[in-house]
C-alpha cells in the first residue's frame, strides 16, 4: 500500500499508463528523465478545438450556471458551437486592432465568454493575460493592476462585468483602450454579443507565438509576466495525456482561476486537449462560498477532481456528513488530485475512508508539481497512490535535475513545457536557468525512497520560505505547516509558521469554519489543537517542534492577497498583516489565549 491510510480497500482503476524512469548520477547530482513517448502533433492551443469540433461537435466543452432567475441550471457550449464562436470573436478582435505579438488584458472570473474570447485572441497569434480578478474588482487596491498594465502593455481589455470592474476601467492606466464587456457595458464599450456577430477569422497562430502572459504571484517581489508559448501549453497537455491509458474524455467540476497556470493550462486546456467537459464552479474553499461547489458536485458525476488542499479539507467533512453526496461524488471518479500547496495526510485519509465505505474502493490521490514557468506540470503522480506530500516523477519528455542544497535537493526542470522566460526582462530570464538550461524553481525535494528513485519525489518546502531560529536551528516552514495541520486533524484549515530570529517556532492558526460542528464548544476545539500539537512535538526535533500557537479570529483575506485565488496562504504577507498577533505570539509573558508547549 502506498501511504498511511487505515483502510486497505483496493484501488479503483485510474487508467494510468505504465511508469517509466531513467536515472543518471553525476556525483551528488541526480538527473531523472521520463522516456515515455508523447504526441507532438498538436502545437497550438486552438488545434484541439478544431479537432473536436470535427470529431464530436455536439459534445459539451464548457458549462456554467445560469442565473437563478433563469432557473439556475447549466448553460453549455458544445465543441462545434465553440469553434464557430471563437472564429467570429477572432474576427471581431482583429477589427479592434488585436494582432500577433499584442496583448488582450482579461479582467474576468472563469466563464464561457472568458474562454471563448481568450481562444479567439490566441488564434490570431496575440497573447492573452488573464489577471486575478482581485486586482480590479471594486474596492481593490489598483496599484497591482497598474503595475501589471505597465508591464503587459495591452491594446484591448475584456471584462465579464463592466460594472464590477468599473473603478479599474475608469483608471488612467486603461484610458483609451477598447473594452469588450459581456454584461453592463458602458457607453462606448463593445458588447460581447456584438463582437461574436463579426465575420469569422481563420486561426493563424504558430507554435512559437506567445499564447499567454501569466503573472507570477509576486510573493517575493513585484510579479513578472511569464511568456507561455502555444507549444509550451499544447505540449504540456500532451505530456499529461501520455500519463494515461484512457480513451474516454474527462468530466470535471473545477474552480481553479484561469489567471494562474493550474486553472488555465492544467485544467481548462487539458480538458480541451482531451475533448472533455468542464463544468465551471463558481464556489471557493471559503466559509459561505463552498456550498456552491457542493451543489455542483451533487449534480455532476466527475471522472477527475482537482482542488486545493483547503477545498479538500472542507469537502472531506461534507462527504463524511452526507452519504448521498458521497455516492454521487464517487460514482465515476477515477483520479483525485490536489495542487497549489501541500496537503495534510489526515485529509487524504478521511476522503479515502469515505470512498471505501461508499464504493468499496479507494481512489488514487495524485498531485502535480511545477510553476507558471513550467507549463505548469513538470512532475506528477501517475501511479496508484494514497500518500500525501508526494510530487511524483517527471512527466513524459521532462528531465528533473536534483542538486544538493544543504541537506535537501534543489529541483530544476527542463522540457518542452518550460517557458523561455519573462516579458521584457532579459536578465531575469537568463538568471532563471542554470548552465545546462534547467529552470530553477526555488523548491526543495527528497526521494521518497533513497534506494529507489522510481518511488517518486516528496516536496520538501520552498527554499525561500525557510528560516532559522535565534539558536541557528533551521526551520522548514512548508513541511512544518503541513505536519501541524495534519497532526491537528481537521480542526484547522491552515497555519502560518512564524519564528525567524526567535527562540522557538510559533503558529498562527485559522480554524476550519465547521470546527464547532465537528467538536462543539471553543474549549473542546482548543483542547483538540493542543493535543494534536503535543502529538507532533513528541516525535519532532529542532526546528520541527512548535513552541507556541495562537488561534486567529476570522479567515484569511482574499482581497489583500493574503489568501491567493488559488486557495493557499501567502505566508510572508499573512505575518506582515498581523503585527499585533505576532507580538502576542512571542510576548515574554504570553496571555491566556496563547498555547505554550514545553
Amino acid at each position: 500500500m502506498d501511504g498511511t491510510s487505515e483502510t486497505h480497500a483496493p484501488f479503483r482503476d485510474a487508467r494510468y499508463a505504465p511508469r517509466a524512469l531513467e536515472v543518471e548520477g553525476r556525483g551528488d547530482v541526480l538527473i531523472l528523465r521520463n522516456p515515455t513517448p508523447y504526441s507532438s502533433t498538436i502545437q497550438t492551443v486552438t488545434a484541439p478545438l478544431a479537432r473536436w469540433a470535427a470529431q464530436a461537435p455536439n459534445r459539451i466543452w464548457l458549462a456554467e450556471r445560469s442565473s437563478e432567475n433563469e432557473g439556475g441550471g447549466w448553460r453549455t457550449v458544445t465543441y462545434g458551437e465553440a469553434a464557430r464562436r471563437v472564429s467570429a470573436l477572432a474576427g471581431g478582435l482583429a477589427a479592434l486592432g488585436l494582432a500577433r505579438g499584442q496583448c488582450l488584458l482579461i479582467l474576468a472570473r472563469n466563464g464561457i465568454d472568458h474562454a471563448l474570447i481568450g481562444y479567439g485572441a490566441m488564434s490570431l497569434g496575440a497573447a492573452i493575460s488573464p489577471v486575478s480578478p482581485q486586482y480590479g474588482l471594486k474596492g481593490a487596491d489598483l496599484t497591482r493592476l497598474a503595475f501589471a498594465v505597465e508591464r503587459l502593455k495591452p491594446v484591448a481589455v475584456y471584462v465579464d462585468d463592466a460594472e464590477a470592474f468599473g473603478d479599474a476601467l475608469a483608471a488612467p492606466f486603461l484610458a483609451g483602450l477598447p473594452v469588450v464587456a459581456s454584461r453592463n457595458a458602458r457607453p462606448g464599450d463593445v458588447t460581447f454579443e456584438a463582437l461574436q456577430d463579426s465575420p469569422p477569422a481563420a486561426a493563424v497562430c504558430r507554435p512559437g507565438d506567445t499564447a499567454k502572459l501569466l503573472l507570477t504571484s509576486g510573493s517575493t517581489g513585484q510579479p513578472k509576466a511569464v511568456v507561455c508559448t502555444h507549444a509550451n501549453i499544447a505540449l504540456n497537455a500532451a505530456q499529461i495525456a501520455a500519463c494515461y491509458d484512457d480513451p474516454d474524455p474527462p468530466v470535471l467540476v473545477n474552480s481553479a482561476p484561469w489567471s494562474h497556470s493550474l486553472g488555465a493550462n492544467a485544467i481548462l486546456h487539458m480538458v480541451l486537449h482531451r475533448g472533455g467537459s468542464l463544468y465551471i464552479d463558481a464556489g471557493q474553499p471559503l466559509a459561505g462560498k463552498f456550498d456552491e461547489t457542493v451543489r455542483n458536485l451533487r449534480e455532476v458525476a466527475t471522472t477527475y477532481h482537482n482542488m486545493v488542499p483547503a477545498g479538500w479539507g472542507m469537502l472531506a467533512g461534507e462527504l463524511e456528513r452526507d452519504a448521498a453526496l458521497a455516492r454521487k461524488f464517487f460514482e465515476k471518479v477515477r483520479v483525485l488530485q490536489y495542487g497549489g500547496a501541500s496537503m495534510a495526510q489526515s485529509i487524504l485519509d478521511r476522503v479515502q475512508a469515505v470512498a471505501a465505505r461508499t464504493i468499496g474502493h479507494r481512489v488514487t490521490f495524485a498531485a502535480g508539481y511545477g510553476a507558471t514557468e513550467t507549463g505548469p506540470t513538470a512532475c506528477n503522480i501517475h501511479w496508484l497512490n494514497a500518500r500525501s506530500g508526494m510530487i511524483g516523477l517527471p512527466t513524459p519528455g521532462t528531465a528533473v535535475k536534483l542538486v544538493p542544497s544543504g541537506d535537501k535537493f534543489e529541483i530544476r526542470v527542463k522540457g518542452p513545457q518550460v517557458s523561455p522566460g519573462y516579458l521584457d526582462m532579459p536578465q531575469a530570464s537568463a538568471d532563471a536557468f542554470d548552465e545546462e538550461g534547467f529552470y530553477r524553481l526555488g523548491d526543495a525535494a527528497r526521494l521518497a525512497d533513497p534506494a529507489d528513485p522510481s518511488a517518486g519525489l516528496v516536496f520538501d518546502g520552498r527554499l525561500v520560505e525557510n528560516f532559522k531560529l535565534a539558536s541557528g536551528t533551521f526551520v522548514a516552514a512548508g513541511a512544518l505547516r503541513v505536519a501541524a495541520v495534519s497532526a491537528i486533524g481537521g480542526v484547522v484549515s491552515d497555519a502560518v509558521v512564524c519564528g525567524e530570529g526567535r527562540d522557538g517556532v510559533g503558529l498562527m492558526l485559522f480554524l476550519d469554519p465547521k470546527a464547532g460542528l465537528l467538536l462543539g464548544d471553543p474549549a473542546t476545539v482548543r483542547t483538540a489543537i493542543q493535543v494534536g500539537l503535543e502529538r507532533l512535538n513528541a516525535t519532532a526535533k529542532g526546528g520541527g517542534r512548535v513552541a507556541r500557537a495562537l488561534i486567529l479570529d476570522g479567515a484569511p483575506d482574499p482581497a489583500s492577497g493574503e489568501l491567493t485565488d488559488k486557495g493557499y496562504i501567502n505566508q510572508a504577507l499573512a505575518r506582515d498583516r498581523r503585527p499585533a498577533e505576532l507580538a502576542r505570539l512571542f510576548a515574554e509573558e504570553p496571555d491566556e489565549d496563547i498555547l505554550v508547549f514545553s
